[in-house]
């Protein structure tokens, strides 16, 4: 059972000084809060433990890459056999050409396949590959959507704090030319209509739509996908799946095999890397035949290349995850697992009297802390997020680490990682309800 959190040590103490000191971006923890910042000693499994000692259950997972957990055998054994023979040629690889015919195989929208070092560049490089193709610029995308850190994609998502009226975006970074704000569109995700609408108004504009299928942890509604594959195909304009998050988590041929919607072009990654860092992009033969032969052909190749794209390592380590992700009753497990947690956050919160909706899919899902229903991004700011930061403290204070938003689940969650997270479920809404009672 969970037990409380050990003060930090002083060891840890001086490190996360250090960190402060010398890594002031790029580097992330649980909690904004510096009072549960913590330095990661090792990870196994469903488990991490601090440099103070202090064992949590993972629900962060790198947020989401260790969909085995965490130094998986099979991930391990490959990686190490792949490092006596080389972690970088530039050069392709059997790994690589091995790793591409089961992504083809597995992913319904994959004829071809480009292979990068994260998922940012994957879905850079699909608009860019969508411009190429098209001979136009701007990009609709929806609010609230996350696709990586580029500048296009840093486009009023998540971290957007006041809307603006549709279609214009909003910068979530300093830094970002006010040129591309001309180049964004931005729609309301679940709402067809108005989506329609903006699609038909600026097809001779549009180089592409982009989209994450579940959008963070929010399910798409019943034929809204459809609807804009169907739009879209007919201005002959290219549908973008980010599933950089979605791919091979909700299920092995990712969100488009899931909810049953097939793009033009699909950014991947994460969940096949086993902590090591990879990009996918895949999708129609003619799109990525702009970025080899017919490109050169024409004069005009389209770009894509990475010094350690496709590096041998990374390749294994997805080779190796995909093989346990075959293995029979892997996904309906995970998803078991998904959903107990989130029947039981639903109704632990319930009994505690917390208005809150636990949405999302059962490997990737979160409570939003609001009596209001969850369609888009609008609806989530409604909100409170000062009650979801206390209740990540709390968890935290019982053994239990997840990301600022969701909660990421893998097949290593045992039935003991359960029992142990259902009660830091009950501690922590009762931590919030008396903290609310609180004059």
């Amino acid at each position: 059972m969970p037990h409380r959190r050990q003060p930090r040590t002083a060891h840890e103490a001086a490190l996360l000084k250090r960190s402060e000191a010398l890594l002031p971006a790029g580097v992330r923890n649980a909690t904004l809060n510096p009072d549960y910042a913590m330095v990661v000693k090792e990870a196994r499994g469903a488990r991490i433990w601090d440099c103070s000692g202090n064992e949590y259950v993972d629900y962060l997972l790198g947020s989401g890459p260790m969909l085995l957990g965490h130094a998986h055998p099979a991930v391990v054994a490959a990686v190490r056999a792949q490092l006596e023979r080389g972690s970088n040629y530039l050069m392709v690889s059997e790994p690589a050409i091995r790793l591409a015919e089961a992504i083809v195989e597995i992913v319904p929208c994959a004829e071809r396949v480009s292979f990068h070092s994260t998922g940012s560049e994957a879905t850079s490089f699909a608009m860019r590959l969508a411009r190429a193709y098209r001979g136009r610029s701007a990009i609709l995308k929806f609010e609230g959507g996350y696709h990586g850190m580029g500048d296009h994609a840093l486009m009023s998502n998540q971290w957007t704090a006041t809307p603006r009226p549709f279609p214009e975006p909003v910068p979530n970074s300093a830094g970002i030319p006010e040129s591309v704000t001309h180049e964004v569109l931005v729609a309301p995700f679940n709402d067809i209509e108005t989506t329609s609408g903006l699609i038909e108004t600026h097809r001779e504009r549009l180089a592409a739509v982009i989209v994450e299928p579940l959008q963070r942890t929010i399910p798409p509604r019943p034929g809204f996908l459809e609807a804009l594959r169907s739009q879209t195909r007919e201005y002959d304009i290219p549908l973008i799946f980010d599933e950089v998050v979605t791919g091979f988590r909700l299920a092995l041929g990712g969100a488009q095999a899931y909810y049953g919607v097939t793009p033009d072009l699909c950014a991947l990654g994460k969940s096949i890397s086993g902590g090591h860092p990879i990009g996918v992009l895949c999708g129609r033969a003619d799109l990525l035949g702009l970025a080899g032969r017919a490109g050169r052909a024409a004069g005009s190749p389209v770009m894509l290349t990475g010094t350690f794209s496709a590096n041998p390592v990374s390749a294994v380590a997805a080779l190796a995850c995909i093989e346990e992700l075959r293995k029979p009753g892997c996904y309906e497990r995970l998803a078991a697992t998904g959903r107990r947690l989130m029947e039981a956050l639903q109704a632990t919160l319930d009994r505690a009297g917390i208005a809150a909706r636990v949405g999302g899919e059962p490997s990737a899902f979160q409570p939003w802390f609001t009596d209001r229903e969850i369609v888009d991004f609008r609806s989530t700011q409604s909100a409170d997020g000062r009650l979801s930061a206390r209740f990540s403290e709390a968890l935290l204070e019982h053994g239990v680490v997840k990301a600022h938003e969701k909660f990421f689940v893998s097949t290593a969650h045992t039935e003991d990682d359960v029992a142990w997270t259902l009660e830091a479920f009950a501690r922590a809404a009762e931590r919030l309800r008396e903290t609310r009672s609180r004059p």
